[in-house]
């Protein structure tokens, strides 16, 4: 299942101020480094940022699904290397208990349920 990527209320209210300001002035500077260029500058940073932690998550979505790949066929592995232990030393053995396995003689009985008519009240 892949991870939600983010989304930037920030940057979308930031994009839509900008516009506004644009709007008086393209070239609107106000001074101590507020201007409409330094705002779309960091603007564009900040969007930079959300692209490169989206790719990220989508990676880590990748890298997930490789390892789950990996992890399916070393639990299959196992499982063919304990059938084949307890082919060869019964599955009753030692040995298949030391692979892992549980021996038969170890294995509960299920308790069944009466069979008898409905009871009376």
């Amino acid at each position: 299942m892949s991870r939600l990527k983010k989304k930037s209320v920030v940057v979308e209210k930031a994009k839509k101020r900008l516009a506004g300001i644009e709007s008086i002035s393209p070239d609107l500077d106000l001074g101590n480094g507020l201007s409409v260029a330094s705002y779309l500058a960091e603007i564009g940073r900040t969007e930079k940022k959300l692209d490169k932690y989206n790719t990220k998550l989508s990676d880590a979505d990748k890298a997930l699904n490789v390892f789950q790949d990996e992890e399916k066929k070393l639990n299959a592995l196992s499982e063919r290397i304990l059938e084949a232990v307890g082919s060869i030393y019964g599955h009753d053995s030692d040995e298949y208990e030391q692979a892992g396995g549980t021996r038969k003689s170890e294995f509960k009985k299920r308790a069944r349920k009466g069979t008898g008519g409905t009871p009376t009240a």
